[in-house]
């Protein structure tokens, strides 16, 4: 798997995962997490774990016209047309998907982030809705804990409700410059590292 994974303090004591770049159309995540990482940041009580870009393709599918955020093993996955939302020939099928369950596997995650965008919103699955209030607070983005539309084969549904791991998908403003929002994703980084 070519997904690049870094981790700051690994003897942490509780363990956050952040993904950057699901859908590849919305590189923001990328941009955020390799600012953060070039800070250098000392001193944190957590581990963080950051994938800066899963999906390494241009649009939303990956490689083989796959939606990442569709692929996941859960009890609701469909195979579905192929479109911009297929979920994959089978569950699992996508390296980007298998690099991310084994990952999981290994690890006892305590909170798991991805950011998306564009709908402005912090969205949760699972026993997540007091760190969503605290990410929603620093973001400055409302809580929804329903999307909105059916997301069958979803992350969040596979680690989230599956898994029972607090799970949260951060939708940022897309019409606003990723330089606009670092601040805000950076103080988000360092709470999830020293005060989570």
């Amino acid at each position: 798997m070519d997904s690049e994974l870094k981790i700051l303090n690994n003897s942490g004591l509780k363990k956050i995962l952040i993904v950057g770049v699901f859908h590849g159309d919305e590189p923001q995540g990328e941009y955020f997490i390799n600012k953060y990482l070039q800070l250098k940041r000392e001193a944190l009580k957590n581990s963080l774990y950051f994938i800066p870009r899963l999906n390494k393709n241009n649009k939303r599918t990956n490689a083989n016209g796959v939606d990442l955020n569709r692929n996941f093993p859960t009890k609701n996955w469909v195979k579905s047309r192929r479109d911009d939302y297929f979920g994959g020939d089978k569950p699992s099928s996508e390296k980007e998907t298998k690099f991310l369950v084994d990952l999981i596997n290994k690890n006892s995650f305590d909170a798991i982030i991805t950011i998306h965008a564009p709908y402005k919103i912090i969205n949760y699955d699972g026993e997540a809705h007091e760190i969503a209030c605290k990410i929603s607070e620093i973001l400055g983005y409302p809580v929804q804990s329903d999307i909105g539309y059916p997301t069958p084969g979803s992350f969040g549904t596979y680690c989230g409700k599956e898994r029972n791991i607090p799970t949260i998908t951060i939708e940022i403003d897309e019409n606003k410059a990723p330089e606009e929002l670092l601040g805000r994703f950076i103080e988000l980084f360092d709470w999830l590292g020293r005060d989570f």
